[in-house]
């Protein structure tokens, strides 16, 4: 007797139905991985309706080459490949993505230990969503999706130095960024230690 071990049957049906261009497969793919890849637009552009059209446009492509999708691997890491893409893209086409050459030297000691404590992961994402739009790109593929600066120089037709520098400064305004909030912190404790 052998024992057979199928992958996701739902994944598979899911493949099959939007392979076949059936909309009720479409609309069930879109409805399980919308949200998440909405969130991933939103790490790249701030306005939420070019989100939104980023995320439509990376259904409509991911709709249009989900026959490249092999089976093998994560399919929601190649759907939100497909969309980081697609944001990527978008900056280029949109000429938002600039470089900054300014930044002071940050040499501030921030007591971590305190700042995990009372800080959100919204308010270290709304830290980062500050960024200028070069510097949070570069951010975001490197630190929270993982890329290679190689990889990246690749997808933004940019330097691998550039890329290294371009990280170097966006983490030098987080910690000014974060040294600014824990400042904040300090004083509304200091005015009023029951806060």
């Amino acid at each position: 007797m052998k024992l057979r071990i199928h992958k996701s049957s739902q994944r598979d049906k899911l493949l099959e139905g939007c392979q076949k261009r059936e909309p009720r497969a479409q609309k069930a793919l879109y409805e399980k991985f919308a949200p998440a890849m909405f969130a991933i637009c939103l790490r790249y552009v701030k306005d939420r309706d070019s989100a939104e059209d980023i995320l439509i446009t990376g259904f409509t492509r991911i709709f249009e080459k989900i026959d490249q999708f092999q089976g093998e691997g994560s399919f929601e890491g190649w759907i939100r490949r497909v969309i980081v893409n697609e944001a990527l893209g978008f900056i280029r086409k949109n000429k938002n993505m600039y470089l900054e050459v300014d930044l002071e030297s940050v040499s501030y000691q921030l007591d971590y230990d305190h700042l995990e404590k009372v800080m959100n992961e919204d308010a270290l994402l709304s830290l980062i969503d500050g960024l200028s739009p070069g510097y949070k790109t570069i951010f975001n593929l490197y630190a929270i999706e993982g890329y290679s600066h190689q990889e990246i120089s690749e997808m933004l037709g940019i330097s691998v130095n550039t890329s290294k520098s371009q990280l170097s400064r966006a983490r030098q305004l987080l910690q000014k960024n974060l040294k600014q909030y824990q400042d904040q912190l300090e004083k509304i404790n200091y005015e009023d230690p029951k806060a």
